[in-house]
């Protein structure tokens, strides 16, 4: 399985702190975000590969962080610069398909944020559904699922539809940025794109997905700490503890 971990984003919400630094690498509780998710990840022993999507700015960020680590990870350039030319999240899924012809089952995370919770429990239930999955929790206030990806899920945690920042959302399970695609799944991502699926926001291909195949989500088993802008990443620092489940 190899592990994707989506970094090509330039935290403009963040700025001064990110101008000419890549959000996963600030520090959170003694670690790097991205560390976080890949030492963690790294106790499931499934992934043989870690694949770290950068833009061109933090690229070398990036080698650099990798060349330290025990796993094997490597770095694909999506070669913008700006956040203008950004090409969106499931572009850069397909990119980095593309670049190295990955044919595999693929866990897929934003690399700016931190759980509390193991991942090795969201790789289990995969391993058990043998479908693609994605995770989900509930929100009640309704200006948060008007900017997140929403979920309509059936009693056996079927996905029967996601609508990504929906101005009526039709329930109150939210999506949180962690996939997991079958190899047979992952193959389809450029027709999804193809197809007209949005591909800012890494949840458009999984909207487009469930309405092919099945996906199924699992209640998110702990808390996820959003890194957004200054304020978040202050509090962050000040309350978070690490993994505790």
């Amino acid at each position: 399985m190899k592990c994707l971990i989506l970094a090509a984003g330039y935290a403009t919400r963040l700025y001064p702190l990110t101008q000419n630094f890549p959000k996963p690498l600030l520090e959170v509780c003694g670690k790097t975000i991205i560390d976080w998710l890949v030492d963690d990840i790294d106790t499931t022993g499934r992934i043989d590969e870690y694949v770290v999507i950068s833009n061109h700015r933090f690229a070398t960020h990036f080698e650099s962080w990798a060349q330290a680590k025990p796993q094997r990870i490597t770095v694909v350039d999506d070669g913008t610069s700006t956040n203008d030319t950004r090409l969106g999240a499931v572009r850069d899924i397909q990119y980095a398909i593309d670049q190295l012809r990955i044919d595999d089952d693929m866990l897929v995370v934003a690399g700016d944020n931190v759980l509390d919770f193991s991942m090795a429990r969201f790789v289990d239930y995969a391993m058990q559904k043998q479908t693609s999955c994605v995770m989900r929790f509930y929100v009640e206030d309704l200006p948060t699922l008007r900017k997140s990806g929403v979920l309509a899920i059936d009693a056996d945690d079927r996905v029967g539809s996601m609508v990504e920042k929906p101005a009526e959302p039709q329930s109150n399970w939210c999506c949180p940025p962690f996939y997991y695609y079958t190899r047979d799944d992952a193959r389809l991502v450029a027709e999804g794109i193809a197809s007209g699926c949005g591909t800012d926001a890494p949840g458009s291909y999984i909207a487009w997905l469930c309405t092919r195949t099945p996906v199924h989500a699992m209640l998110m088993p702990g808390r996820r700490y959003d890194i957004g802008d200054v304020a978040s990443y202050e509090e962050v620092k000040r309350t978070y503890h690490g993994i505790v489940s």
